[in-house]
């Protein structure tokens, strides 16, 4: 993914939260916290998750498909990567 090299800091920020809320949640569940707390966390993690996702899609659009100057052949690569990842998070 060189083309994410612009966005490379602030994509690694993202998962490096991502890895704080999931250690948060690993201490809530070790501690007994309580259920309703700890739902409450994962929904936060999963919205972050989304969040990078959805990150990552729009640059890939825009790099492997969306880009003026790809090929038909190259975009229909493009397409048919992010289609076969979408079915596959959709699950």
């Amino acid at each position: 993914m060189a083309h994410m090299q612009t966005d490379r800091t602030r994509l690694l920020a993202r998962v490096h939260r991502i890895t704080g809320q999931m250690a948060a949640i690993e201490r809530a569940i070790d501690d007994d916290a309580a259920c309703a707390d700890v739902l409450h966390q994962v929904a936060g993690a999963r919205g972050a998750i989304n969040g990078l996702m959805n990150e990552l899609i729009e640059e890939h659009l825009r790099e492997h498909v969306a880009r003026p100057d790809l090929d038909a052949e190259a975009r229909q690569a493009g397409m048919d990567e992010l289609v076969a990842v979408i079915r596959r998070y959709a699950k």
